[in-house]
């Protein structure tokens, strides 16, 4: 800049920041204008005064402040200070000098005493609060607290009000600091929300109550308030009272606030609490708006699962009393004529907002109370609005059994033949409206209470669901009646599907020629469902939907039909998997060309085509094999460019008044982080996760093919495993990072890596292992977590041998990380099982929570395994540092899952270090020998698995205990049921085991009993690896003639030819190649060496088909 604008503007500032109020005032609203010049001018000339002159800016601010007769130039002045004084980029308060900022702490408070206007009270309360939270904590106003005790205290209601809303807003920032005054607090809090007079007080007393009560950290600290809730309660009722809903509103959400973080809070009262609430829920006078809230208390109640397990499922009389509230609220519709004429999408016409919200609430009341408790009211409430003679009972009753049957599916599932009836009687309904909520319930529960409900009743709903879509005068009831058939084949096998195909496909042909692009829709989704699930069962009609499909995809072209024309491509790729390749073949071609001229055209960012042609172009790879790669050019970069679509982000601080656009706008998601509100486009997320996922699907369809594209996709997937705002997202690029791997190290070892080398996996490998590593450390999700661990395993796999000792220390370190904090969740839960209300329903949850941790633990033995198999003993040091979170893992208290994964690994260690391992044997064989005879099959197998590896490498070692393991053996292969399904896998490795103890320690057995008892044993048939290694033995056994097995006089040669013949008829399952035809020789030797007699009664012994099968085996 030149200097004599410099000097210019430096005149300027002098102006402004001079003695004359005037100019300055005239920049504070020239900041206010509507003109955009004007406005940046201004702002441009009051960022230069922040930063050259901070002192005088921010006393002139407040100058403003106290003495402007302009209600705006005051109101801005308390914007302007509170922005300037909030911690963030441009925070001011450091760069003040003493005398300022003392001089700021005085103006706010005397300003706040002398203003007269409410709206510029509470945004100087918003900037009092702004800054103690950020000087208090340091003791940097230490007037402040005394000026607020004084104002409560005064009879000036402005200053009451004032101070509680300081007051809310600081508790977070100094709840502990004012635990000292608690008692006084107490009074205050008392006096005002019982005997003030002005209702603005009340509310601001209770915002400070309920936002101090949050910040106490200890409960009995928090009990010393519970006298309090009356009078909270008493301001709600007063407000309803005096026909003040506004205020009333108010009181509900911060009550509801309460609910959802300390719920236990209202434990001692609430069947007064809730009580009243169902009263403002039932009060008909009342607004809308206002009955809802008080019915979001009550869920949110029944939601705080974590801090109030079972609390509510304590009071049945309320929830029958809610639920019949919701079921009212259902009655709240209107029959809208644009519901019947069908020419849009939109479902919802005639619906009302409390027709909504009893749609939303009874779905998540279900979820949070599940079936035990549920489904009692509901069976007591459904069949009078089933018997009503009004249409819009029906369907309420049908839409509430669709909204519950996700929470209360388990008990649902016990009662099906209820419910399916309930719904089948209404498919006959004189209203198409019921019908189409019968439907739309069948739909429901086939997802829900699937696939129990396809399995018995599909002999009832698919005939049904056909006859609804002969309804032609109805086409929104037929284009639902298809889309039931979606969700009803999604859960459902080809044997059910089969039978009905004829009559189902030729009816969703005909609705594809319909006039109706809503009922074309539901018809191509059907279809699409429908070949997926019954997959080669549907080629006997791809000749006659094929031609459809086609043409709508060629014809369907102008903006209105966009939809139609995806769902024929999501169709079509959907049939061609369901065929095959060689049926498909001709068609595919076809298809292909017409999506490749699509992909080059200009295409709106709202057309729904661009996600359906992602996900057909992947089917398409996914039937064509390695004959898609010529198309790969094509498909890439658009893919990429989806996959790399920056998130649409609008960011406002969590407490701000303006609720994004008040987040009614479905196509925006909020989350909450921190302090910060985040609302995120999610068709721009969706489309997101849709490339993501289809790069991971080229990647393993194609493997090396998928080679050329690695560069580009790695470092577009990577950064995404801590993408934060979609799981979906997440989860595609954890799977993806293995595919990577893999598909660069065939396309080396297959020489298609066009000239690059080993070194190349070892820089993927660097690049993609760490990556995961410091994401898993972040995950917030156990579910994600388990399927990192399992990509991060595969990834070791692959490229094991590549790590460094740093890697595998990151990954070392990252499993102890793992196991602690899945170890503190599960000692969270079972906290929670000590709460007061803890009852059977949440024991449930809790159950299913933890076997989402025993995935975890899986994924970690999985990984330790390949870590083990891959260094050897050189990870031995690695797993002495691990044994501290290992050893725990066999204790009794644990779960048997946990003690399988501990024994496994110690398997893993005895076999693959051998030697190196023997000085483990000492720690550990003792918890093995146990674990041979404990409840659990799976820990038996894993621990007589491990007694057959220390057989083998023991040695010396395991001499001494070979005479215990036999007897811990015994019992598991004596035992009555022990052939049983669950209990084959631990037979057939003790067996195994048993073997390894002949082998390797005959000397220290009484082998004339123990070998042919083992011999007693054979054939195994559970384990099939277990088995080849068991009948080879066997095999070099009887090649060696080994005088034990044989038995005097080669008594026991019958039963070895009976176990060759089983074990030659079972095929390749029970023995390798090898060992088949080394039995075939022994048995052609036998034929010759064994006099007559012998091998007659040997022959005969065996049943007539293994006789047939042996001689034809040993004729060839």
């Amino acid at each position: 800049m030149d200097t004599e604008s410099t000097q210019l503007q430096q005149a300027q500032l002098a102006v402004i920041l001079g003695p004359d109020s005037a100019p300055f005032e005239t920049l504070i609203s020239h900041l206010m204008s509507s003109s955009n010049e004007l406005r940046s001018q201004a702002e441009s000339l009051f960022n230069l005064c922040k930063q050259t002159d901070p002192d005088s800016l921010s006393l002139k601010l407040a100058h403003l402040l106290q003495f402007s007769p302009h209600l705006e130039a005051r109101a801005m002045s308390a914007i302007l200070l509170r922005k300037q004084l909030t911690r963030d980029d441009s925070y001011l308060w450091p760069r003040l000098n003493v005398t300022t900022q003392s001089s700021l702490k005085s103006i706010l408070l005397s300003s706040l005493q002398r203003e007269e206007a409410k709206s510029i009270s509470k945004k100087l309360c918003d900037t009092v609060s702004e800054l103690a939270s950020g000087i208090l904590p340091d003791n940097g106003w230490p007037e402040l607290l005394p000026f607020m005790f004084q104002c409560v205290s005064s009879d000036s209601p402005k200053l009451q009000e004032s101070a509680f809303l300081i007051f809310a807003q600081l508790s977070q920032y100094i709840g502990d600091t004012l635990v000292p005054h608690i008692k006084h607090l107490h009074g205050v809090f008392l006096q005002c929300l019982t005997s003030s007079s002005s209702s603005d007080v009340k509310i601001a007393a209770l915002n400070a109550v309920i936002n101090f009560i949050q910040c106490l950290s200890s409960s009995s600290d928090r009990d010393r308030f519970q006298d309090l809730l009356p009078a909270m309660m008493t301001t709600l009722t007063e407000a309803l009272n005096n026909g003040n809903e506004a205020t009333a509103q108010e009181a509900l959400e911060l009550l509801i606030e309460l609910a959802g973080t300390e719920p236990r809070f209202l434990r001692r009262q609430l069947v007064d609490v809730v009580g009243s609430m169902l009263q403002i829920a039932e009060a008909d006078a009342l607004e809308e708006g206002t009955r809802h809230l008080a019915i979001e208390f009550v869920i949110t109640l029944a939601e705080a699962r974590e801090r109030a397990p079972g609390m509510m499922r304590k009071l049945p009389q309320f929830i029958s009393r809610l639920f019949a509230i919701l079921m009212k609220l259902l009655l709240d519709i209107e029959d809208d004529p644009a519901w019947h004429t069908a020419e849009s999408e939109d479902e919802d016409a005639g619906e009302t907002s409390n027709y909504s919200v009893a749609q939303e609430c009874l779905d998540r009341l279900s979820i949070s109370l599940g079936g035990n408790t549920i489904v009692p009211v509901a069976s007591e409430q459904l069949p009078v609005y089933l018997a009503a003679p009004d249409w819009q009972s029906h369907h309420a009753a049908l839409i509430a059994l669709a909204q519950i049957a996700e929470g209360c599916a388990k008990v649902m599932i016990k009662n099906l033949d209820q419910v399916v009836a309930m719904v089948l009687n209404s498919f006959q309904d004189p209203h198409p409206r019921v019908r189409w909520a019968a439907i739309n319930a069948i739909g429901q529960l086939s997802t829900d209470l699937g696939p129990d409900l396809q399995v018995q009743y599909h002999g009832q709903v698919l005939p049904a669901l056909a006859a609804a879509m002969d309804d032609f005068q109805n086409p929104r009831v037929q284009a639902h009646a298809a889309s039931a058939v979606l969700n009803f084949s999604e859960n459902c096998t080809p044997d059910i599907l089969t039978p009905y195909l004829d009559g189902i496909v030729s009816k969703l042909l005909v609705l594809l020629q319909n006039g109706k692009q809503m009922v074309q829709e539901g018809a191509l989704t059907a279809l699409a469902s429908v070949a997926d699930s019954s997959q080669e069962h549907f080629q006997k009609y791809y000749d006659a939907v094929m031609p459809f499909l086609k043409a709508i995809l060629v014809n369907a072209t102008d903006k209105s039909n966009r939809m139609l024309r995806a769902k024929s491509m999501e169709c079509i790729s959907l049939v061609g998997m369901a065929v095959g390749k060689e049926k498909f073949r001709d068609d595919a071609k076809q298809v292909m060309e017409v999506l490749m001229s699509l992909q080059g055209s200009q295409m709106e960012t709202d057309d729904p085509t661009t996600s359906y042609m992602l996900q057909a172009w992947a089917r398409l790879c996914k039937c064509l094999g390695q004959d898609f790669l010529p198309y790969m050019s094509v498909v890439m970069p658009p893919l990429l460019l989806s996959a790399q679509l920056k998130p649409d982000v609008t960011i406002t601080s969590a407490d701000s008044d303006n609720d994004i656009e008040d987040s009614d706008d479905e196509s925006m998601e909020t989350i909450t982080l921190g302090d910060k509100r985040i609302g995120i486009k999610t068709s721009v997320l969706e489309e997101k996760a849709t490339a993501c996922n289809m790069l991971c699907c080229y990647a393993d369809e194609l493997k090396e093919g998928f080679f050329p594209w690695i560069d580009q996709v790695a470092p577009t997937l990577v950064p995404l495993l801590k993408f934060y705002f979609h799981e979906e997202v997440r989860k595609a690029a954890v799977s993806a990072m293995p595919e990577l791997l893999r598909s660069a190290k065939l396309a080396v070892e297959k020489g298609q890596a066009q000239g690059r080398n080993e070194s190349y996996i070892k820089q993927l490998s660097d690049y993609v292992v760490p990556a995961l590593v410091e994401a898993l450390h972040k995950e917030p999700d156990t579910e994600i977590c388990a399927s990192m661990l399992d990509a991060l395993n595969e990834c070791i796999q692959i490229s094991g041998p590549l790590l460094d000792e740093n890697q595998v220390r990151s990954v070392v370190d990252e499993i102890k990380q793992v196991i602690t904090a899945s170890s503190s969740r599960k000692r969270e839960r079972a906290e929670r099982t000590k709460a007061e209300d803890f009852d059977a329903e949440e024991g449930e949850l809790i159950k299913e929570e933890n076997e989402q941790e025993e995935e975890v633990f899986d994924q970690v033995g999985e990984i330790l395994g390949t870590l083990i198999k891959t260094f050897k003993a050189s990870f031995l040091p690695f797993f002495d540092e691990l044994s501290t979170y290992l050893t725990p893992m066999w204790g009794k208290d644990k779960t048997p899952e946990e003690r399988r994964i501990a024994i496994c690994i110690f398997d893993d260690v005895a076999e693959q270090c051998r030697e190196a391992a023997l000085k483990y044997y000492d720690t550990f064989l003792p918890f093995l020998l146990e674990a041979c005879n404990d409840d659990n099959s799976d820990v038996r197998q894993a621990a007589v698995y491990g007694l057959g590896v220390c057989a083998e490498f023991g040695g010396s070692v395991i001499k001494p205990l070979v005479g215990e393991a036999l007897s811990r053996l015994n019992v598991v292969i004596r035992h009555p049921n022990a052939l049983e399904p669950d209990n084959v896998m631990a037979y057939d490795n003790a067996v195994s085991a048993l073997g390894k103890i002949c082998q390797f320690h005959r000397d220290s057995i009484d082998s004339v009993q123990v070998i042919p008892a083992w011999l007693n044993c054979l054939p195994i048939k559970g384990d099939l690896i277990e088995a080849k290694v068991v009948h080879e033995q066997l095999c070099s056994m009887v090649e060696r003639s080994d005088r034990e097995l044989l038995g005097p006089n080669n008594q026991y040669l019958p039963k070895i030819v009976a176990v060759f013949a089983e074990v030659l008829c079972a095929g390749k399952d029970l023995a390798t190649e090898q060992t088949a035809s080394r039995m075939i020789n022994l048995l052609r030797q036998l034929q010759q060496t064994l006099p007559p007699a012998t091998l007659a009664s040997t022959w005969s012994s065996l049943q007539p088909q293994q006789q047939l099968a042996l001689q034809s085996i040993l004729s060839q």
